[in-house]
């Protein structure tokens, strides 16, 4: 969403006294370019959904966070008014201390180096070796935010074309998934000069091999 959107829906939240839900299940922990993607519109929500990046996608664990105004609405010792969730897996210690390492490395950087400022110069990086991509005759509607990539491929004539990328990017070594006709990337943040240019030259043998050069 562009970030206005996400100050008049907090706006007309606040007029109409509804709950605002962030689901930043996979924008959370810099891969907008911001710890949370909501920080790029000064909102903030009433409920937080994060996953995935919280471990490093290592183990499964996700979380809900909210204010301290919900959460003092359900404590209660009664139990027809607290919020009795829970499940088998709940605070499952190894994915909770995976959470606690990745959490440790936002805070304290890798090798010294703060995570989103190593983020924006990977991204550097990896945007001028996309460029013959970028250039190729198909594309278009090319965009980036932090760490994500995302391409409009033209794909008249060519049915099937999210299948058979997909298939010719595996032959390349690359999980790439379309959705539709636009071809997208959410790397790890740990890639080094030699995965990020596997990267985006088999991204473009692949496109040349189902659309042609």
């Amino acid at each position: 969403h562009d970030p206005e959107y996400l100050r008049l829906a907090r706006a007309l939240c606040d007029r109409y006294g509804v709950h605002l839900i962030c689901d930043e299940i996979a924008v959370g922990f810099g891969r907008t370019g911001t710890l949370f993607a909501h920080e790029q519109a000064g909102i903030r929500p009433d409920f937080l959904c994060l996953s995935k990046g919280l471990t490093g996608g290592t183990l499964p664990l996700s979380v809900v966070l909210t204010t301290d105004a919900v959460y003092g609405a359900f404590y209660d010792d009664r139990g027809a008014r607290g919020f009795l969730h829970s499940h088998s897996y709940s605070g499952n210690p190894l994915a909770c201390r995976a959470a606690l390492a990745v959490l440790d490395l936002f805070r304290d950087g890798q090798g010294g180096e703060p995570v989103l400022a190593r983020n924006h110069a990977t991204a550097q990086r990896l945007d001028a070796l996309c460029a013959p991509l970028a250039a190729h005759p198909r594309v278009g509607a090319a965009r980036r935010l932090g760490m994500l990539w995302a391409w409009d491929i033209d794909v008249d004539g060519l049915p099937g074309f999210s299948g058979a990328y997909h298939l010719a990017a595996r032959d390349e070594g690359l999980l790439l998934r379309p959705i539709g006709n636009t071809l997208y990337f959410m790397p790890p943040y740990v890639l080094d000069d030699a995965a990020l240019a596997q990267l985006a030259g088999g991204a473009l043998r692949a496109l040349e091999r189902v659309c042609g050069p």
